[in-house]
């Protein structure tokens, strides 16, 4: 079925809570219809279109709780889910984290559909394809790359009068241009909620240009070195700081967020001055539902203010047990920047690095976020404001913590693709004092 109207959805899930005699029941409807191609080798290897919708019930006899899902929206089967639920439930032993499902909300509805993502075709991801392919083939590169296209609903409603329903859009596409030697590499990544202003023509001569350039890279001692990361660079390490920014954490001594003797860090200055995040459900290139998994409504707020942390992550439970407001979980992370393209902080570099990508991100140590990871697809080594000359990608131990203490200079952010169901904003970065441990041969 795909995605479902309104109208459709609700009824449904008006059937399934009132086939529940628990105590409270929560119905939800997920919908996509995902189409995708990818290339290699300059030739297109697959494509194809994926579609699906499911229901998920969960209900509560008092603290018990039980879940279940289908595919399958016939009555008997709607039957089926929530008695098996409810059975489950009975089974289940009390949850003592337990809190009753969301009074009736008022959501604000955001931006997070487009027309034109939803319409896209076939045809349209096998010319993108072939605009990626073609000038490749032409000057003797090789590209493999990935599109994936999605439209998506959700509709969700409880027995206590929540009801929601909202569509989605959404495109990634990545490209990794190699010489034909194999010495050579450049990448480009964009992730869309509207795909009208995607040209892939002009970012497949970016990786172009780096896949060139980077051929026959030069080893460069480790240490530490002025760094300019593009945004895809430093969302890969600022992503995972996010990862602990859950209250609970912080107020349990396992977050870089703790305070010595108990608490967390709320209020204190813990990056440059210059540092600033926000959660905004309702930002016009970062829409996101107006509501999280457990159905409270989204707020626009500060995360990092001016370098202090203004508001941590709550989960209903440790948001009760700690006096806090309950509100609903952030769903973005916008990071505060300037107006300076990635080009315009080369220029302005007397001697550093410019990293297009990190990947293979590992945690070293949760209680100072220190990771590890590798650059890749394009290393260079900067030298009165001109790329000087490629240089082998390195291996880096380092802390997003302290990289946003180091901050020189921020550029103008752009929308990334990050897992883990956060969608983020970085800016490009230059950063003092960037720590290399190790050369990597790879390219």
């Amino acid at each position: 079925m795909g995605i479902m109207t309104e109208a459709e959805a609700k009824t449904i899930l008006d059937k399934v809570l009132k086939l529940s005699t628990a105590d409270e029941c929560t119905a939800q409807l997920t919908g996509s219809i995902e189409g995708n191609i990818r290339f290699a080798l300059n030739n297109v290897s697959t494509s194809g279109v994926v579609s699906d919708t499911s229901l998920g019930v969960s209900v509560a006899f008092g603290r018990r709780v039980g879940t279940s899902s289908t595919n399958d929206f016939s009555d008997a089967s709607l039957a089926r889910a929530v008695k098996r639920a409810e059975e489950l439930a009975r089974l289940a032993p009390e949850n003592p984290e337990f809190v009753p499902a969301v009074e009736k909300q008022v959501y604000k509805p955001s931006s997070t559909f487009s027309a034109a993502t939803a319409a896209i075709t076939p045809e349209q991801r096998a010319d993108i394809a072939m605009a990626s392919i073609a000038p490749c083939r032409s000057k003797n590169l090789i590209a493999a790359g990935f599109l994936n296209d999605e439209q998506s609903f959700v509709a969700f409603a409880n027995s206590k009068g929540a009801f929601g329903y909202q569509r989605s859009t959404e495109m990634d596409y990545t490209c990794t241009v190699r010489t034909a030697d194999g010495k050579g590499s450049g990448w480009v990544a964009r992730n869309l909620q509207d795909s009208t202003p995607f040209k892939p023509a002009s970012d497949i001569e970016i990786a172009m240009r780096k896949a060139s350039a980077s051929a026959e890279a030069q080893a460069l001692e480790p240490g530490k070195y002025t760094v300019i990361l593009e945004p895809a660079a430093a969302s890969g390490l600022i992503s995972f700081m996010f990862n602990f920014f859950d209250a609970r954490a912080a107020d349990e001594g396992r977050s870089f967020l703790s305070k010595k003797g108990g608490g967390n860090k709320l209020g204190e200055q813990v990056y440059d001055p210059r540092v600033s995040f926000i959660s905004d459900p309702w930002h016009p290139d970062l829409a996101v539902l107006p509501w999280d998994g457990s159905g409270r409504a989204r707020e626009k707020m500060a995360m990092v203010e001016n370098g202090k942390i203004a508001n941590l992550m709550y989960s209903p439970y440790w948001a009760q047990k700690q006096g806090k407001p309950v509100v609903g979980r952030p769903g973005n992370i916008i990071m505060s920047g300037g107006t300076k393209s990635t080009a315009d902080l080369v220029r302005e570099t007397e001697r550093g690095i410019l990293v297009t990508r990190t990947w293979y991100i590992r945690m070293v140590d949760p209680q100072t976020v220190l990771l590890t990871g590798l650059t890749r697809d394009g290393t260079f080594y900067i030298e009165n404001g001109q790329l000087k000359y490629p240089i082998k990608n390195f291996r880096f131990n380092e802390s997003p913590v302290i990289m946003l203490n180091n901050i020189d200079d921020l550029g103008r952010p752009v929308r990334v693709s990050e897992g883990g169901g956060m969608k983020y904003m970085i800016p490009p970065m230059r950063v003092r004092d960037f720590t290399f441990t190790s050369l990597s041969d790879a390219v």
